[in-house]
């Protein structure tokens, strides 16, 4: 079955002073996947994403969006279709949780649309949705999380990118958010790109992975070809 592809990056290299973090960097996206980006820290995962989202200094390379190359402009993107959660549950502590949800859809300003998308992506978070008048301040980091991905789907996204969903959870919100990322692709078909240090959980999700090393990929496959090589081993034990 043919899949379109969305989001690519091309030869893609970014340097930050004289560091490079990306080095001629090739990444692609299709329609309703679901892939992994591994690799030990400072291996580019999180530049990968800022590149595709507009929030990193591309010095060569292109981005694409359905095979057309792109000027990576964050609010341009979003329009587009593209929603990025950063790491670290950035959400605004001093709105309260209908109010993230609106700043996730800025750019709606039929508030009947608004209500309409708000009540949707409360269909798969319910546990905001006895907190909306709530400060999100005083959520708990599992819930801020859980806001920040629901914050996300308010652009009704075709490419969700995620950083580290999963960074200072408790186990049992651990399980929970990666539940929540199935359902989002599964119920809605969003393609989504994760960075991720919990390798069980992303590849119970994922069916492509790409392996990072020093801002080059060194190793892509499908999920179950990556498990049954040494590449995650090699990597992380600094022995490529």
């Amino acid at each position: 079955m043919y899949s379109e592809i969305l989001l690519q990056l091309k030869d893609v290299a970014v340097h930050y002073g004289g560091v490079k973090a990306l080095d001629g960097v090739d990444i692609k996206l299709d329609e309703g996947e679901v892939v992994a980006l591994m690799g030990p820290n400072g291996a580019g995962k999180s530049t990968i994403l800022k590149a595709m989202f507009g929030l990193a200094p591309i010095k060569r390379g292109s981005v694409l969006w359905h095979e057309t190359k792109i000027e990576p402009i964050t609010h341009k993107l979003s329009k587009l279709g593209i929603a990025f959660v950063p790491q670290g549950r950035r959400v605004f502590s001093s709105l309260t949780v209908e109010e993230n949800l609106s700043m996730g859809a800025f750019n709606i300003k039929d508030k009947q649309e608004l209500k309409r998308r708000t009540k949707e992506v409360l269909e798969i978070f319910p546990g905001l949705k006895i907190k909306l008048n709530k400060k999100s301040g005083t959520l708990s980091g599992g819930q801020q999380q859980m806001l920040a991905l629901a914050r996300g789907l308010m652009i009704e996204p075709k490419v969700l990118l995620l950083d580290e969903p999963s960074l200072g959870l408790s186990p049992k919100f651990v399980s929970q958010v990666f539940e929540k990322i199935r359902e989002i692709n599964e119920r809605h078909k969003t393609a989504i790109m994760i960075v991720e240090h919990n390798i069980k959980s992303v590849l119970s999700i994922a069916e492509r992975a790409y392996i990072l090393d020093k801002g080059k990929i060194v190793a892509q496959g499908e999920t179950e070809e990556i498990l049954n090589s040494d590449i995650l081993e090699k990597v992380f034990m600094g022995k490529m």
